[in-house]
């Protein structure tokens, strides 16, 4: 191999390193919540970013040149991927130009890297096994940040699910106290972040909102907005109906979180129920067939050495 390829093959590896690396920091959510910790506390936005915030502002700058290749023609804020952004608890104005970026330069690099990989091992596919391979990395490079955003979303999700009945308890205690509704959700932001960050933060935006002079109803819709949690839109639901009726919002909270836990257990069970499921086709297509071999295998052995001879002398 000459020495123009392995300078092309390292320059290759860097660059799809490089994007790994970038896809990485971008669905980290610790730099969002260091800026809802930032904001909550009044610190200013020059001084306050953290050095993953300035790593992931250099990367967007040096992908956004080809960052509009894989954006959407109808841009970024009429797009889903803006929603999924929020739902994954991404803030930062850098990201999307990154995520894109990023996407462009691992669709492009990682055909590259497979081509210069086949070619240097001398076992170059040929005909259109060339082509599918190439058309398959380029696919996984594209799909890739789409999968790792849509674990995040989801992992996200299922813990602001599993933490808000929780979350509700704390609130009605706090109403039955004779706290307000805002004081109330000040209260149960600082004490959820013990248990869950992303709900913590969450509510800490919806505070951030409210100081900020946006209606509560409003607030409380944009909660439900950026988390996509079904129950969190009831209960966004139920406080709106309550304030509007004048009925009781502690008893309210009462009932809903009562109901909230009963549809955790209920999901929990039939997560259960599935594992026996799940568990079928590990046993036919991995145990069975190892236990098949170790059960029939001497007794094959023994057929094939003195069975099978037998039988042909005798003829």
């Amino acid at each position: 191999m000459s020495l123009t390829q392995l300078i092309f093959l390292a320059g290759v590896f860097v660059l799809v390193v490089g994007a790994i690396l970038a896809v990485v920091q971008l669905l980290r959510p610790s730099a969002a919540q260091e800026r809802l910790r930032d904001l909550d506390r009044g610190v200013s936005t020059p001084g306050a970013q953290s050095a993953g915030q300035r790593w992931l502002q250099r990367v967007a700058e040096l992908t956004k040149p080809v960052s509009k290749l894989a954006a959407p023609e109808e841009g970024f804020e009429k797009s889903n991927i803006k929603l999924r952004f929020a739902h994954a608890g991404i803030r930062m104005a850098a990201a999307p130009s990154a995520f894109f970026g990023i996407k462009t330069v691992l669709t492009l690099g990682l055909p590259l890297i497979g081509y210069s990989l086949a070619a240097a091992s001398g076992h170059m596919p040929k005909g259109n096994n060339v082509l599918l391979l190439l058309l398959s990395l380029a696919a996984l490079g594209y799909y890739l940040p789409n999968i790792v955003l849509s674990s995040m979303v989801q992992s996200r999700q299922r813990e602001i699910f599993e933490s808000f009945p929780d979350a509700l308890d704390l609130m009605t205690v706090c109403v039955e106290a004779g706290l307000g509704t805002e004081s109330a959700l000040s209260r149960v932001a600082e004490d959820m972040a013990l248990k869950s960050v992303a709900l913590s933060d969450e509510l800490r935006l919806v505070n951030l909102e409210l100081r900020a002079g946006l209606e509560r109803e409003r607030a409380l819709r944009n909660l439900a907005t950026r988390t996509g949690v079904e129950e969190v839109g009831g209960f966004v639901t139920m406080v709106s109906q309550a304030e509007r009726f004048g009925t009781s919002i502690a008893a309210a909270l009462r009932v809903h979180s009562a109901m909230l836990r009963t549809r955790r257990r209920q999901r929990a069970e039939e997560q259960a129920a599935k594992i026996a499921l799940k568990l079928l086709f590990p046993l036919i297509f991995c145990i069975f067939p190892s236990l098949m071999v170790v059960l029939m295998g001497p007794a094959m052995i023994s057929i094939y050495r003195i069975l099978l001879p037998t039988m042909g002398g005798n003829q």
